[in-house]
């Protein structure tokens, strides 16, 4: 009696145990983006070289410091200091990739909704107060507190939207860069070219002057097209991603309000799975199933055909 009492304990251990699974699976290097800054900066580096070109002849620190000087200075003017800082701090999602696993999300979903089912949306207080993500969180706890779903999606699609339009606020803080380092480049040419036209008497000095102010150029052309507009885009990115798992969280939770079968839940939000994480778990099961099959169907036709043979 007491072996079989300890053993309901242990698996309502594990049942709350699993609503909480993490769905983070970790933050890497994105090597989408160093690889691309390699590729194009090699690729330039390389080209030049082998066009009898040396490094050193686009290592100006003058040049460098009138680019990007003079487009950081106009970014400052154009945007707001808050914005500008959670700008530079996104710039961190650009290297680093925060990995969130859509199939662990729904599992997590499907937990709170199958103990909903057999307890009651009030049975999820606990749960919602722990949820790992802020954002299921808020969702869970405006449920369980009895808010009318059409509230709930208000609430939660109004905060998509605000955080939507703030990474839109930072990406533009880089497109803006992208628009004015190139302009800035030929400013910096120009003044270049101001010095050389003081060298006229001498020949080789010009040459060389002409070919040092046009280095401004280079470096306002190349921020913008290799860092300054890639790192918006891929700004956007990350927000169009996150967005899509908040959407598959409300989803969910909106499932959890209406009662609807845990299972329906899963097909509803298996939507938001690529096509590839959507496939291996339904072939896998059907030809085991169909393996399975297979021995009894033939047994019946060989015992069938073995007295046939005597006759």
């Amino acid at each position: 009696m007491a072996e079989q009492a300890e053993k309901p304990k242990k698996a309502g251990k594990a049942d709350k145990a699993k609503p909480a699974a993490p769905r983070t699976v970790g933050t890497k290097i994105d090597l989408a983006t160093v690889g691309g800054l390699v590729l194009s900066i090699g690729g330039i580096i390389t080209g030049m070289t082998l066009e009898g070109g040396s490094i050193k002849e686009i290592l100006q620190p003058t040049a460098a410091l009138i680019v990007f000087g003079g487009t950081i200075g106009a970014v400052m003017i154009t945007t707001p200091l808050a914005v500008l800082v959670r700008a530079l701090r996104a710039v961190v999602s650009v290297f680093m990739e925060k990995q969130q696993a859509p199939n662990a999300v729904i599992e997590e979903i499907i937990g709170y909704a199958t103990k909903a089912r057999k307890n009651g949306i009030v049975s999820l207080e606990q749960d919602a107060a722990t949820a790992p993500d802020k954002f299921l969180r808020k969702a869970l706890n405006l449920a369980v507190d009895g808010t009318d779903l059409q509230e709930i999606h208000k609430m939660m699609e109004l905060e998509m939207a605000v955080e939507e339009r703030r990474a839109e606020m930072e990406a533009k803080v880089f497109e803006a860069a992208g628009g004015y380092s190139p302009t800035i480049g030929i400013i910096g040419a120009v003044l270049g070219l101001i010095q050389v036209m003081k060298n006229l008497a001498n020949i080789d000095e010009v040459g060389r002057g002409i070919a040092v102010a046009f280095v401004a150029t280079i470096y306002g052309v190349a921020s913008a097209n290799i860092l300054f507009l890639p790192v918006g885009t891929k700004i956007k990115a990350r927000t169009q991603a996150a967005m899509q798992i908040k959407e598959l969280m409300l989803e969910g939770v909106a499932g959890i309000v209406e009662g609807l079968n845990p299972k329906l839940i899963r097909t509803k939000l298996e939507a938001y799975l690529e096509p590839v994480q959507a496939k291996p778990a339904k072939p896998a099961k059907e030809k085991a199933g169909a393996a399975a099959a297979a021995p009894p169907a033939a047994t019946p036709a060989a015992a069938g055909a073995a007295p046939a043979g005597p006759q």
